[in-house]
């Protein structure tokens, strides 16, 4: 039995109608790895059911305090059944990308049980006309209530179902199961002791804010950052419809890594941050919806402690981080977002990156579900706009995985939305057929964002443009020989965007591989 943090309930608390709070995604296999090249469905569950006990997320539920005086506790099932939690379905012909993006969010929009443990899975066949897929390769979909997990304890949790060779070990031998049941007394006792502590952990909270003043204050003073004008508001601001749309577009990740080289400073993420920046733009501007101002993103951030990387949960910081939508030119905007996201880092830094840990763990549970609501229904949460996105990172293994002995061969990600942010961008990084991939997927509001694959073409269409600017007119000094120039071609013998637009994402990933 174990009590969730404040950061853990407060995605129980914020879910509303229309934005249930589950992460997730899926993962494409081919069984040609397997024994006799089949994976039956029974296999799959026998190798689950061998390894619930690994994880705790499997089979505990929500014990919620009378009178919501307290967070919530994890509790076992006692009436646990595997075969509710894994479902078998098949997508209808012709089963291409397009229809296996249509029935993810669908699944994904539908929320999970609160009764029963928090976490689905979907294995779903009949992937035979998706483009790049072999024949006879399915699909698992997973969604897991985020109180339940983050990325990086999603990435351990999909690591105890996988294997690292096509033989399926076996997992250690089971403890017995041990079901420890609440009581409504021992609930309301800790409330009770919870409260009275309540007042010391503010007025320490109190204490800590003198000297985060003075660092914001010097911050500012010596130019570190600055403060951040007014968000503009763009279609992906409002109320969030309870329907939903995903897509996702994979970059070869050397290429990824020739991009953010060649401006010095940069990483990754910005690079990432760049192709998201010049997608939107592009998105906006078909609708002639660009605003002037640059739009900003929100970026949760791991704040745990090594101490605390095998934790579950969630310790999550936040901080903002701007766009550069504003400038046009790809190469200049990504030496702007590498500015904006070093002064975002330094502003985190000294905001302290477990505020907003500490600030949830504070508020009593009750108090913060009934802010929530109250938002939502008087419209206070869509008046401000805290930012435009989010863009995620999602550490992949850097190694390759196999379920039941077949070969994980593609996978991208799946979000949640948050009041008045109608679009979310995960970065996933792993390794697809032996090679270093990053894929970018997006979940969104149906209603703001209707044609799912224009936007997963602008997000193709922004890489390409950044491989063009700073890949072949000798911006920056690119490591690793020969890639370079390989991109440069791939660059200049980029396809017009209507007709990369009917080819589907297996063939966006061939252009961007070096």
């Amino acid at each position: 039995m174990e009590q969730l943090s404040g950061q853990d309930a407060m995605f129980i608390h914020a879910e509303i109608k229309g934005l249930p709070q589950h992460i997730g995604g899926v993962t494409i296999y081919n069984p040609a790895t397997a024994e006799n090249g089949i994976v039956r469905f029974k296999q799959i569950l026998a190798m689950l059911r061998s390894r619930v006990h690994l994880s705790p997320i499997f089979r505990r539920k929500l014990a919620p305090v009378p009178l919501g005086l307290g967070q919530p506790y994890w509790t076992e099932d006692p009436n646990f059944d595997l075969e509710y939690h894994v479902r078998h379905i098949a997508l209808p012909q012709p089963g291409d990308w397009r229809q296996l993006c249509i029935q993810a969010a669908r699944i994904h929009a539908i929320p999970l049980a609160r009764d029963k443990p928090l976490w689905e899975m979907y294995i779903i066949e009949g992937l035979d006309n998706v483009e790049g897929i072999p024949p006879g390769c399915f699909a698992l979909l997973l969604k897991v209530h985020h109180s339940a997990m983050d990325g990086p304890t999603g990435a351990h949790f999909m690591s105890l179902m996988h294997d690292m060779t096509p033989v399926v070990e076996e997992p250690p031998e089971a403890p017995p199961w041990i079901i420890e049941q609440p009581s409504t007394l021992a609930m309301l006792t800790r409330a009770y002791l919870d409260a009275l502590r309540t007042p010391g952990r503010a007025v320490r909270m109190l204490r800590d804010a003198v000297p985060t003043y003075r660092r914001l204050r010097r911050g500012y003073a010596e130019k570190k950052f600055e403060k951040t004008g007014d968000i503009p508001r763009t279609r992906f601001q409002g109320k969030v419809s309870p329907h939903r749309v995903v897509d996702a577009r994979t970059f070869d990740f050397a290429t990824v890594r020739e991009l953010k080289n060649a401006v010095a400073g940069a990483t990754i993420n910005d690079a990432m941050l760049a192709i998201v920046s010049g997608a939107m733009r592009l998105y906006l501007e078909q609708k002639n919806e660009l605003p002037s101002q640059s739009l900003v993103t929100g970026c949760p951030i791991d704040v745990r402690s090594p101490e605390e990387r095998a934790t579950g949960g969630n310790m999550v910081g936040f901080m903002s981080v701007s766009l550069c939508s504003d400038i046009k030119d790809p190469a200049k905007r990504l030496a702007a977002i590498q500015r904006k996201s070093t002064e975002a880092k330094a502003y985190a830094e000294a905001l302290g990156p477990r505020i907003a840990v500490d600030i949830t763990d504070l508020l009593p549970g009750g108090v913060l579900a009934v802010a929530v609501r109250t938002a939502a229904i008087t419209g206070l949460s869509e008046s401000n706009v805290m930012a435009n996105t989010v863009v995620t990172n999602v550490p992949g293994a850097p190694y390759s995985q196999y379920l039941c002995g077949a070969e994980l061969i593609k996978s991208f990600s799946l979000g949640p939305l948050l009041p008045n942010i109608g679009l979310f961008h995960i970065v996933y990084s792993s390794v697809q057929k032996k090679q270093g991939a990053i894929t970018l997927s997006f979940t969104a509001c149906r209603e703001m964002l209707p044609d799912p694959e224009v936007y997963a073409q602008c997000l193709q269409d922004s890489f390409d443009e950044m491989c063009q600017s700073l890949l072949t007119k000798g911006q920056g000094q690119s490591t690793g020989k020969g890639k370079a120039s390989t991109a440069k071609k791939k660059a200049a013998a980029k396809k017009p965007a209507a007709k990369a637009r009917s080819k589907g994402p297996a063939k966006a990933s061939a252009r961007t591989s070096t």
